[in-house]
């Protein structure tokens, strides 16, 4: 699916003050399990990082796959097995790439049941984590966005 518009995501990842903002509403809705924070590439990860200097939780920068060299490893950082991870996500349309790092977190030993993302943009019906047993909780959706730009 390609979304019909476009969010400039990079203006408030690459803005301080806005990057605080977001980290500081993300904060709030982490799970109480949380042990490690899951930043996914490439929009997740300065969020993750401004969350983990927040709350002190470590942080582990999940690639959309492995490299095939130097460390191989899919997340980079502090070990993350048996631990429970909440992913971060800058927007998410369908889910698909939380839906991919959270199967291959599990199959890592961790456990992975939450997504906290800055926007969700997702249309009814198109984000389908909930069947794999992650939840999407998010700082904005696009109706909040909507109803804003009116």
């Amino acid at each position: 699916m390609r979304a019909t518009e476009y969010f400039d995501k990079y203006r408030f990842e690459g803005d301080p003050a806005l990057l605080r903002r977001v980290a500081e509403q993300m904060v709030r809705l982490l799970p109480a399990d949380t042990e490690v924070l899951g930043g996914l590439e490439l929009g997740g990860v300065p969020i993750a990082t401004m969350v983990s200097a927040m709350t002190d939780l470590p942080a582990v920068f999940v690639r959309k796959e492995a490299k095939t060299y130097g460390t191989r490893r899919l997340a980079e950082g502090p070990d993350f097995a048996g631990r429970a991870i909440t992913l971060i996500e800058d927007i998410i349309t369908t889910g698909g790439a939380v839906r991919a790092a959270a199967l291959a977190l599990r199959a890592r030993d961790s456990t992975v049941h939450t997504v906290v993302c800055a926007i969700d943009r997702s249309e009814p019906g198109a984000n389908t984590l909930h069947e794999v047993g992650v939840r999407t909780v998010s700082v904005l959706t696009k109706a909040d966005l909507d109803a804003d730009s009116r």
